[in-house]
């Protein structure tokens, strides 16, 4: 069973899908295949997490096309560019639409594996970390107004006192509200909240 990730080939060329659904699947990926751009993007939506391989030059939808669309929709799917010899300025146009790699044909077999393995890694990590980016951001909505005073006082660098004394409210209740925060963004410490609130955009490293 395949268990490496998934791979999206996209090629009009049938002979070219053949042979990437032989190399990719005996490399224990798990493949679908496309003839064409637009034919994936009718079926994208439905597609689990992988790794698209897509040649630049198509009919109708071509490779640089299909980046720009796939940028459009916010797709998180990585894109490794197949170009003829002689296409390097596609590639780099390609490279600056999202694509994370290209590869000139004809190409060794493990290269692209490679690329794959790389692409689908790298792209893996970065949604495992917005996912932890938006997780935080829910941490600090939940907090009140007055919370959220007392957060941004404490990632400043303020003491308690000097807190109470921006907003006229007793250090006691500031402490109070320290706690709720540390509570509620499931800090440990103070370090630990300033990590959250630099990851969460809300102050700058």
């Amino acid at each position: 069973m395949a268990n490496r990730g998934k791979v999206y080939v996209i090629d009009d060329d049938e002979a070219m899908r053949d042979s990437l659904d032989f190399l990719l699947g005996s490399a224990d990926f798990d493949v679908t295949l496309f003839e064409s751009a637009q034919q994936f993007l009718d079926a994208v939506s439905g597609v689990g997490f992988g790794c698209i391989v897509s040649d630049v030059r198509m009919p109708g939808i071509d490779g640089i096309e299909l980046l720009k669309r796939l940028k459009a929709s916010h797709s998180t799917l990585p894109v490794v560019i197949m170009t003829g010899h002689g296409d390097v300025p596609l590639a780099v146009e390609a490279m600056k639409l999202g694509a994370v790699d290209f590869l000139e044909k004809p190409f060794e077999d493990d290269r692209l594996i490679g690329m794959i393995d790389a692409a689908l890694r790298r792209a893996e990590s970065s949604a495992r970390s917005e996912a932890v980016t938006v997780d935080i951001a829910a941490r600090i909505a939940t907090l009140s107004p007055r919370e959220r005073q007392v957060m941004d006082g404490l990632i400043a660098g303020l003491s308690n006192k000097m807190i109470a004394r921006d907003y006229d409210i007793s250090p006691r209740t500031i402490e109070v509200y320290r706690a709720n925060v540390m509570t509620k963004m499931q800090a440990g410490s103070l370090s630990e909240l300033v990590r959250l609130a630099i990851r969460a955009g809300v102050l700058k490293d």
